[in-house]
C-alpha cells in the first residue's frame, strides 16, 4: 500500500492506496507543536481502527505547505514505517511543464492539484482549492502550468473581519436565503458567501479570456467547494480528494527513486 499525506495549514489529509484505489481516507489537525511520536501514534490509531497493519505500507509521498513540521513528519515515517518518504518539491517528476518564474515558490499542493486535474479530467483546465487560502491553478491544453492566483480563504477572511471590526459578531459560514440581509449576521454571511461567488466567477472569466482556449474545465476541491459550487455554474466538477489523487500519480512517476 502507498500512504499519501497532504499537509495543510489547518488539516492533514491522509489517503491509503491499494493499487489505484484509495482504500482509506482520514484527516487530522495540523499541530506544529506535535512530536513525531504524537503524529505517529495518532496515525497508528487510525490504522488500527481500520484493522490495517502498518507494515502493509510500502511507500510514502507527502505534499506540505507547512515546512516547519516536515522534519517531524519525515522522522515519524522512518520510526513507524521504516520508510524514507518522498516530498513533492524541486526535482520531482510531475509530467507538467512548469511555466512559473521560480518553481521553488510553488506550493506542493498546487502541483498535486494540477497533476491530478490534468491527468483525470484533461486539459486545458483550471483548479480551485478552497482551503486556508483559496488557490487557482491554470493548466494549458499542452499540459503546461501557466500560473494562477491566491486569495484569502473564506474562514480566514471571516475571522479577519470580526477580529478587526469591534462591533461585528462571530458568525457561521452558512448561506442566507437572500443577498439583501436584514440582520448584521445575515449581512456578513451574504457578503462573505455571495461576494466570494462573485470573485470566483470574475477570476474564472478573466483566466479563460487570457488562456484563449476552448472547452476549459474547472475543477474545485477543498472544504468550502460545495458551498460555493451551489451558487455558480462556472465550476464543472468537485473532487474533494484531488490533492491526494495527485500525490498518488506523482508517486507512480517517481517510484524508482
Amino acid at each position: 500500500m502507498i500512504l499519501t499525506l497532504d499537509i495543510g495549514n489547518t488539516h492533514i489529509k491522509i489517503g491509503l492506496y491499494e493499487g489505484d484505489r484509495m482504500a482509506q481516507y482520514w484527516r487530522m489537525a495540523t499541530n506544529r507543536a506535535y512530536t513525531s511520536d504524537e503524529y505517529g501514534t495518532k496515525l497508528e490509531n487510525m490504522f488500527n481502527h481500520s484493522q490495517t497493519p502498518l507494515n502493509t505500507v510500502k511507500g510514502i509521498i507527502i505534499s506540505s505547505v507547512v515546512p516547519t513540521i516536515n522534519y517531524t513528519i519525515e522522522h515519524m515515517c522512518r520510526d513507524f514505517y521504516k520508510i524514507t518518504p518522498i516530498f513533492v518539491g524541486p526535482g520531482i517528476k510531475t509530467g507538467l511543464n512548469l511555466k512559473y518564474e521560480n518553481p521553488r515558490e510553488l506550493g506542493a499542493d498546487r502541483i498535486c492539484n494540477a497533476v491530478a486535474a490534468a491527468t483525470l479530467y484533461g486539459t486545458p483546465c483550471i483548479t480551485i482549492d478552497f482551503g486556508t487560502a483559496t488557490t487557482f491553478n491554470v493548466i494549458s491544453g499542452q499540459g503546461a502550468f501557466l500560473g494562477g492566483c491566491i486569495l484569502p480563504g473564506m474562514k480566514v477572511a471571516s475571522e479577519a473581519i470580526v477580529q478587526n471590526a469591534a462591533r461585528l459578531p462571530l458568525f457561521e459560514l452558512s448561506k442566507p436565503e437572500k443577498v439583501i440581509g436584514r440582520t448584521t449576521v445575515t449581512n456578513l454571511q451574504s457578503g462573505m458567501i455571495y461576494g466570494y461567488v462573485g470573485q470566483v466567477e470574475y477570476l474564472i472569466r478573466r483566466m479563460k479570456e487570457e488562456m484563449g482556449e476552448g472547452d476549459i474545465k474547472v475543477i474545485a476541491t477543498g472544504g468550502f467547494s460545495n458551498l460555493i459550487t451551489g451558487e455558480t455554474d462556472v465550476i464543472d466538477k468537485i473532487d474533494g480528494r484531488l490533492t491526494l489523487k495527485g500525490l498518488k500519480i506523482i508517486y507512480d512517476k517517481n517510484a524508482d527513486k
